[in-house]
């Protein structure tokens, strides 16, 4: 069984909707996880900001507009007055939900129950289409499957377990159906795998029933050596590794979540990146094998990040030092993207300062602190082990003209890690793509 997971732009018209079966094969078993149609959750984050702050007018009318959208949306999707009728009841549904919902207290439970709305409508309405067509498929609830821990990991034995009962009560259907990105919280609330979490839903679904493969259909044709959004002349690269396709993903490579490759890289699910725009274009695969040594692969770019530095004389022959400056940032759920130390001090990254001044406050008992805003963290993936000569020297001069604030070398085989004001961010791009490829 393969997985497939189309985006919001793979689903962001009447016409894209329809098209999915130029895709999607209803003769060949595989489940097919759609996010919400395009531009439905950043309106349902607009709807809830509305709301959270008061502005009771403003989210009605938020409301009634992307309602409206999606009544244009229902009129060419469906071609029979019963089509479009049910298309109508599921469209009046869901906005009425969102605006009781909008009537209440609204706490982060009601949040996170407006967000799941647009895969709930998008999975729906492609069920109704088929349905009005003649193409037999299941909708398979993602809330009744999909399940996180108290600490927001995914349970992939429950997932598995639910999923593969599911999935027998239906042994001659082919099509299946499912919502990405919602799941259900350790307390049964509805919750969900954080933005760009459609790919996370496929590759856990892909590694809790080992599927045969998990097909991603965006918008580009797999992963490209850099970013064609600012570099010219960039090229899909053909095959990686789990392990490289990791380091891009989390260091800024939008084609591919970051947290999807790991359930995939644990059960060995082969993971390709495909356009949905260009069906026939081969794409990218991301499997154990992928890599391909003695090269430099790809250039990626994470922005938003923030530099500490603490400096104190403390760690000067100290044992115990860095595990009391980790702590503190374990304690505020902040994870740390690059770590360099000397005698005397340590500097790293963070992307994530919704508890920064909280942190500078307990740092500060162990040094001075400074802190910088408005960095990128450059990454070059590539072949890098201990037995590679010359290639962190290319990098490097490549920038050779730019102000490096941090390196981060050596602790993967798979890249090296520049940390540059924001400013420099295109140049560098610019700058290696020429000297590296």
């Amino acid at each position: 069984m393969k997985i497939l997971k189309f985006g919001g732009t793979s689903v962001g018209s009447a016409e894209r909707i329809k098209s999915l079966l130029d895709i999607v094969n209803p003769a060949e078993r595989q489940i097919v996880v759609l996010s919400a149609v395009a531009g439905t959750t950043n309106a349902l984050v607009e709807i809830s900001k509305a709301i959270i702050n008061g502005k009771q007018d403003d989210a009605k009318q938020l409301i009634e507009d992307h309602k409206n959208k999606y009544e244009a949306l229902i009129k060419e999707l469906f071609s029979t007055e019963n089509g479009y009728k049910r298309g109508k009841e599921l469209i009046d549904y869901h906005f009425n939900l969102i605006s009781s919902l909008s009537n209440d207290l609204f706490t982060h439970t009601e949040e996170k129950v407006t967000l799941a709305q647009g895969e709930l409508i998008s999975t729906t309405l492609w069920h109704l289409y088929l349905e009005e067509i003649g193409i037999s498929s299941v909708l398979l609830p993602a809330l009744d499957f999909m399940k996180i821990d108290e600490d927001n990991e995914p349970v992939v034995p429950f997932i598995k377990e639910k999923l593969e009962t599911i999935l027998a009560q239906h042994p001659t259907n082919k099509l299946f159906i499912t919502q990405g990105f919602i799941c259900r919280n350790s307390f049964g609330e509805i919750d969900n795998l954080r933005r760009g979490g459609s790919d996370y839903t496929a590759s856990l679904i892909g590694a809790a029933i080992q599927a045969d493969e998990v097909q991603i259909w965006t918008d580009i044709d797999g992963m490209h050596n850099n970013d064609p959004r600012i570099v010219k002349n960039t090229s899909p690269i053909a095959e990686l590794s789990f392990n490289e396709a990791a380091e891009l993903a989390y260091f800024g490579a939008k084609i591919l979540h970051p947290q999807s490759v790991f359930p995939a890289q644990k059960y060995n699910v082969p993971v390709r990146l495909l356009n949905t725009m260009d069906p026939q274009a081969k794409g990218t695969l991301i499997s154990e094998h992928g890599g391909k040594k003695g090269s430099i692969r790809a250039i990626a770019a994470k922005d938003d990040i923030t530099a500490i530095q603490i400096h104190s004389s403390r760690m000067l022959l100290a044992y115990g030092f860095l595990r009391k400056i980790f702590e503190i940032f374990e304690r505020y759920k902040t994870p740390i993207d690059m770590i360099t130390t000397s005698e005397v001090a340590v500097s790293l990254t963070i992307d994530d300062t919704t508890n920064l001044q909280d942190i500078i406050r307990e740092v500060e008992d162990f040094g001075t602190v400074d802190v910088d805003r408005n960095h990128t963290i450059i990454c070059v993936v590539g072949d890098f082990g201990v037995n590679t000569h010359g290639y962190a020297a290319r990098v490097l001069d490549a920038v050779k003209h730019l102000p490096i604030r941090m390196i981060s070398y050596g602790g993967s085989d798979n890249n090296v890690s520049l940390l540059i004001e924001a400013e420099h961010k295109i140049e560098a791009l610019r700058s290696l793509h020429n000297r590296l490829f």
